[in-house]
């Protein structure tokens, strides 16, 4: 099913509290986690990606194959961040949903996530990594309104439990899978990688 048009939306929007701060522009190995979220997204695999960020961090963008999309209430939380950037891309047949806090995550499986949907494309393909669900997530057209309609800090999970019979897990290693939402888990990382 190469014809069908998938898209990719890029989530960079948020607040950062558990953080501490707007984590996405903490450095690991010299890189911000936005620019290292960015650099997930492999050439020529999506038909259009789009960035819902902030203001502040709409220059992070600059020089990447992407449209910027502001979120200027991400305070309202993760449902505004999907709604914006699932309207941007409504023209779609499948959008992939990235978040900006998984440093280790790398291209060849964003690309494995979307070769799975392509074969079955009516489902949710999901990373996961022994029957745990991670990100990213991709979702097919007809969910696009129960992503729209997503209110407070909610995001495409709630979807996928309405809708577990859909999920296609795509395995993965378990440290791509690895959230940063504190900046102790950001040193670990570092330490690892010295």
């Amino acid at each position: 099913m190469e014809s069908l048009r998938v898209g990719c939306l890029l989530m960079a929007a948020g607040s950062g509290s558990r953080f501490g701060g707007c984590k996405l522009q903490a450095e690991l190995d010299g890189k911000t986690l936005l620019e290292r979220a960015l650099e997930t997204i492999p050439d020529g695999v999506f038909a259009k990606t789009v960035v819902v960020t902030s203001p502040e961090l709409a220059g992070y963008v600059e020089g990447y194959p992407a449209e910027v999309c502001i979120n200027d209430r991400p305070e309202e939380g993760l449902s505004r961040t999907v709604r914006l950037g699932t309207e941007q891309l409504m023209d779609c047949d499948g959008i992939l949903y990235l978040v900006s806090d998984q440093p280790l995550l790398v291209p060849s499986t964003v690309g494995r996530i979307v070769s799975a949907w392509r074969q079955q494309p009516e489902r949710i393909a999901a990373a996961c990594h022994g029957g745990r669900r991670g990100n990213p997530c991709l979702f097919p057209k007809k969910l696009y309104g129960e992503l729209c309609n997503l209110t407070g800090d909610t995001g495409g999970s709630a979807v996928i439990k309405a809708h577990e019979e859909l999920l296609l897990p795509v395995e993965t290693d378990e440290r791509e899978l690895t959230d940063v939402d504190t900046p102790e888990m950001l040193r670990v990382l570092e330490e690892e990688k010295k």
